[in-house]
């Protein structure tokens, strides 16, 4: 059986998900999922974002690095408000 990672929430992840919210975007909250799946779905202008919320020194684990690496749509990491937007393009 393979190893089993803790699913936490990132200190981050409120006031991230929060600003996604306040731009108009849905927001499924994936961290219990496990298993390496992203923390984040974003829905916004009809695509859909997966976002790994990371603090400021966090890094992937094997299994997040794992899923990132298979996943062939929208994907990434973020450790602020301002890069979550951006990821969803609506920052420059």
């Amino acid at each position: 059986m393979g190893t089993r990672y803790a699913a936490k929430t990132d200190a981050n992840q409120a006031e991230i998900v929060q600003a996604l919210r306040d731009v108009g975007a849905s927001v499924l909250v994936l961290s219990r999922v496990g298993q390496g799946v992203a923390d984040l779905a974003v829905g916004i202008r009809g695509e859909t974002f997966f976002l790994e919320v990371k603090t400021d020194k966090g890094k992937l684990t094997p299994r997040e690095q794992e899923f990132m690496d298979g996943w062939r749509g929208h994907y990434a990491i973020v450790r602020t408000p301002e890069e979550a937007l951006r990821a969803i393009g609506l920052m420059e």
